[in-house]
Formats: C-alpha cells, structure tokens, sequence
C-alpha cells in the first residue's frame, strides 16, 4: 500500500455515515471535526469512535487535496513544551526539516502536542490544513498519531511505535549507536557497566538498550544496572542516584543522550567519583552539550540535522507523487572526547 499523494486522496466516507454511526447529528459531527468544545463528552467520543471506525476524513480535505494543496507541512512533535524547548536534538531536527522546507513552495507549521488529549491538533490536521506531515518523538501511548497517518502523507522520525508496511521514516542506527558506545568502555578496560536508558516506550529508547546489552553479551558480560530515563538531564541525574544507593558497583557509564550524562556528572562528582578515572562515561546525541561541560563528553553522534533534511526531502518526494524509499537508517559514528 502506497501513501497517496495530493489530489489522489478522497474518502468514500461521507458526514452524513458518521453521524448516522454515531447516533448524532450531523452539525454535531461538524462541530467535533473543526474542534469546538460545544458538544457533550458521551457525543464527543460517540463521534471519534465513528470517526475512527469508518477511518473519515472530512469532505473539504479531500476537496482540498483534490482541487488544490494547501502548501503546508505540518512538523508534530508529541512533546510537552519543556522537552521541546530544552533538548538541543529537536533544534537539529527542526533546522534541519527547514533548510530543506524553506527551499519548497511549502510552508512549516509546527504543532507541538503532549497527548493531544482533546484531539485538536488532530481534528486540524485532519480537516485539511496541511497537505502532509513529520512526526518526531512518538511514543507508544501516541494513539492519535495513527487518525493523522490516516488523512494524509506522513513521514515519521524514528521508526514508528507500530511499524507497517506503508509507513515512512528516517532513523539511525540506534542500536548499533549502542553497541559503539558500549564497545568503547568495554576497549577501555571497564568491565561493570551500567546504563540509562531512554524512554522505554520509544523506539529509539529501546534500540540504545539493545546495542547494550548486545555488546556486553559478545564481550560476556553482565550489566551491572539498568535504569530508565527521559533523555533529560535531571531523569539522567536521577537515575545515576538510584545506581549509587543501590550499592552497585560500576567502572563504565551508558548514558542514552548527552543531557542524561551531563546529569549524571553533578551527581558523580557529590559521591567522590571521578570522571573518567573511577567512572567513564559515553553519551548520546554529540549535542553542544557534549562540549559544555568538564570533562567533555565522549558521545555517540547521530547526524540530527541530516536527519530532519532527509526527512523533509521525503515527505516532499510523497507531495510530488514520487516514491521516495519506505526506511531510510543514517549511520552514528563515535566521538571520543575526555570522559571514556
């Protein structure tokens, strides 16, 4: 199954079929679809279920993208504002998807939703708003994410939570980036390592875990602790403290982003423990923050800005009817710097 491109898409789903599924009427689901908060709660999930159910897409979408595009792209990034905000990946991305954008005749819109708990950002990008999208930073608990993929051409930033054959991202080696980043202090003698991981319910969270554990596995080695974490600094700090007062003794650091290794530095340094002589850490990301900070980090780089180019170039081959490729999985390299 392709995704189809501007002026191929339509639904055979009328508003009228809606309404009808829901038990409504029809300004009813009129109302849910442009996002007024004028309906009751059991109309409001009696129209999605419907909605969902019979995969519509509203009538002036497939008018839209039927007659004409709308020359927007929408970049959803399902983050609250602190994550997007603080985290110098998403400044890579984002330069990256508007160096090419800004190239196009195609307009960024940005579109930052946690949960999209009252489905606004969906019910807009459903209505035809943009003609496609980017979706960065998703997590398993993104349900909404699928009712976008179904209303228009998606390209998704990381291998998607629930990968199918018609979807479309760029990623990077994320577990062969673990695996580097392990190889590297199991090279430098360290033989207790532990590691802190990113959000579990990520893709690429999951893929660091597992080049991780892959290595040490081919090194016959155990790990010595486990600890999930955010990707941010103060989930990385957090977890270096849970580490210490477990009692677990440890030589070598896997930190999954260079934020969570800056976290743990403060904490380290509080317990009397020395980077790298008595712990050597390797981070995530090699983001300004791998420089920052003393010692400055060893770090895995993944090319964040060619990510967000390559990403857009795809989502604008789709726009353009072409046949871009379904996985495109970008290469990280190791930066040895001070701290392993």
């Amino acid at each position: 199954m392709t995704i189809p491109a501007p002026g191929t898409l339509a639904s055979p789903v009328t508003i009228e079929e809606v309404a009808a599924a829901a038990g409504v009427s029809r300004s009813t689901v009129s109302r849910v679809v442009n996002g007024s908060t004028a309906v009751s709660p059991a109309a409001l999930a009696a129209v999605r279920r419907a909605i969902d159910e019979l995969n519509y897409v509203p009538n002036r979408a497939a008018r839209s993208l039927a007659s004409r595009a709308t020359m927007a792209i929408a970049l959803v990034v399902p983050e609250d504002t602190t994550r997007f905000f603080g985290d110098p990946f998403f400044a890579a991305i984002v330069s990256g998807i508007n160096t090419r954008v800004s190239k196009s005749d195609y307009v960024l819109n940005l579109i930052i939703a946690s949960d999209d708990p009252d489905d606004k950002a969906t019910a807009y990008l459903r209505s035809g708003a943009v003609d496609g999208a980017i979706i960065v930073s998703h997590h398993t608990s993104d349900a909404f994410i699928d009712r976008i993929a179904a209303a228009m051409p998606v390209v998704y930033g990381g291998r998607p939570v629930r990968e199918r054959e018609r979807d479309y991202y760029v990623d990077v080696d994320n577990v062969e980036g673990g695996r580097l980043a392990t190889q590297h202090l199991i090279d430098q003698g360290r033989t207790r390592l532990a590691t802190i991981t990113g959000p579990t319910t990520m893709p690429g969270g999951i893929d660091r875990l597992t080049g991780f554990l892959e290595a040490l596995d081919a090194a016959g080695l155990a790990p010595v602790a486990v600890e999930d974490g955010d990707f941010t600094a103060a989930a990385g700090a957090a977890a270096v403290r849970r580490i210490l007062e477990s009692g677990a003794e440890f030589d070598g650091l896997f930190a999954a982003s260079d934020l969570m290794a800056r976290g743990t530095l403060v904490e380290l340094a509080r317990a009397g423990l020395r980077v790298p002589e008595d712990v050597a850490i390797v981070g995530y990301d090699d983001s300004p923050v791998a420089t920052s900070v003393s010692p400055t980090l060893t770090t895995v780089r993944q090319p964040s800005l060619q990510q967000g180019e390559v990403m857009a170039d795809v989502l604008l081959t789709l726009l353009a009817g072409g046949f871009p490729p379904h996985e495109t999985l970008l290469d990280t390299q190791l930066v040895v710097r001070e701290s392993a």
